[in-house]
């Protein structure tokens, strides 16, 4: 077996801009850049796929005599709320029919990464995740200001604590050094403690951020060279108004969705002159995908486990209809060190070969053998044996093996089960 190169252009572009991909999908793409300008302009929400999101019902907090057990009940429910969000997005991403909006939505989940161990609010991770869906397409700015005053980046960043009397550095080092500029990116110590005093003033009541003037410092501040009585919108605009920012974020992108390495400096140059005044994130997109950089490349990136176990539930039809497998399938998540949600710290999950641990193989293993009990394998079993590894390809959507896979994978092609399981841990699937 061995696809034309247009194909596994489409296919990898297709793979890195969804949660993996199956020859079928490939085939019914002609043309990949028609088909992302398309699927990046599209409502998420009128996707066929596309579950609404569930409803939180506030919880109060128990006061300070509150027993033991009232303690324990208010956790529990907290948990609960959690498990059924954690359970609809997994869901979600497995059922959508056009995935990149999806795709986005995990990408600046682990870009501007926050973690429900400290938010401990569904409905404020909920409010979280549906705008980083709705405005991960548009304008980085309209984005990066969304996340400066979103509740549970304030509540994880600890500015909901920042006022005009105890300015907290944390969402102003942050933004900057992870989110927008890059460590060391053209901004002092000063710069951060002035962009402190600038973001003051925003709180959280009912899971609504608003902005408590009282509580703001409105003074005089000079921040990156900017001077007046800066606030949170003032903040957001002067960084991005640096010239790292652009690289930053183009560079960001790129390591996210099309390799584990940065970009040369001339695919950079392309990125960011794409990306532009206007900081047009579709547009970065594409770019990222048509670049010659990509489209020439022969570099691989590991997939996470959430693109993994997502990409293996696609392909094999397995449904998830089942609250405890779903579940299970967190669990697996939680355990490989990728469950939404829950990104590690504030850098976000890591990239590259932290995924491949023996440990996690074996894991991936199992999982694979669990998921393939409830799988959809007609494409291979109806198949002629000799055919039966080809065919676990196209369904897999990988456009060749290698001599070795191919060796490993004739040794089970009497037994369909065996040979899908053993086709969704092969390199080709892991890394692509």
């Amino acid at each position: 077996m061995g696809k034309p190169v247009e194909w596994m252009h489409t296919a990898r572009t297709l793979r890195r801009t969804g949660f993996g991909v199956t020859g079928a999908e490939v085939d019914a793409v002609p043309d990949p850049v028609a088909y992302l300008k398309s699927a990046l302009a599209a409502d998420p929400e009128r996707d066929p796929g596309a579950a609404p999101m569930p409803e939180f019902a506030p919880l109060t907090a128990p006061g300070r005599g509150a027993s033991a057990d009232v303690r324990k009940v208010y956790q529990s429910q907290i948990a609960g709320q959690l498990d059924t969000l954690t359970a609809w997005w997994l869901r979600r991403m497995a059922a959508v029919r056009v995935p990149v909006r999806e795709k986005l939505t995990l990408v600046w989940h682990n870009h501007f990464a926050t973690s429900a161990v400290k938010v401990r609010s569904a409905a404020e991770m909920a409010g979280q995740n549906r705008t980083l869906r709705t405005l991960g397409n548009g304008d980085f700015g309209t984005l990066a200001y969304a996340m400066l005053t979103d509740p549970a980046m304030l509540r994880w960043l600890d500015g909901v604590a920042s006022t005009a009397k105890a300015p907290n550095e944390n969402l102003s080092r942050e933004f900057m050094e992870l989110f927008a500029l890059g460590h060391g990116n053209g901004y002092t110590e000063t710069d951060v403690r002035e962009g402190a005093r600038a973001l003051t003033g925003w709180t959280i009541a009912n899971g609504v951020a608003f902005f408590d003037a009282k509580r703001h410092d409105a003074g005089s501040k000079t921040f990156l060279g900017v001077t007046g009585s800066l606030d949170a919108r003032g903040f957001c605009a002067a960084v991005l108004a640096r010239p790292e920012s652009a690289r930053y974020v183009a560079a960001s992108l790129w390591q996210r969705l099309a390799s584990d390495d940065p970009p040369s400096a001339a695919a950079l140059d392309r990125l960011t002159a794409a990306y532009g005044p206007d900081r047009h994130l579709s547009a970065l997109v594409t770019a990222i995908f048509t670049d010659p950089e990509f489209v020439n490349a022969r570099d691989t990136v590991v997939h996470g486990p959430v693109e993994w176990l997502v990409g293996a539930v696609r392909a094999l039809r397995v449904p998830l209809t089942d609250d405890a497998e779903v579940r299970r399938l967190a669990g697996v998540l939680r355990t490989l060190g990728q469950l939404p949600f829950y990104p590690p710290d504030v850098g976000g999950w890591p990239r590259g070969q932290g995924w491949m641990s023996s440990a996690a193989a074996q894991l991936r293993l199992t999982t694979a053998t669990n998921l393939v009990a409830k799988a959809d394998l007609s494409p291979i079993s109806s198949a002629g044996r000799s055919d039966r590894v080809d065919a676990a390809g196209y369904l897999l959507g990988i456009g060749s093996w290698s001599d070795r896979s191919a060796k490993v994978l004739s040794a089970v092609a009497d037994h369909p089960d065996r040979l899908a399981v053993l086709a969704v841990n092969t390199p080709e699937y892991l890394t692509s």
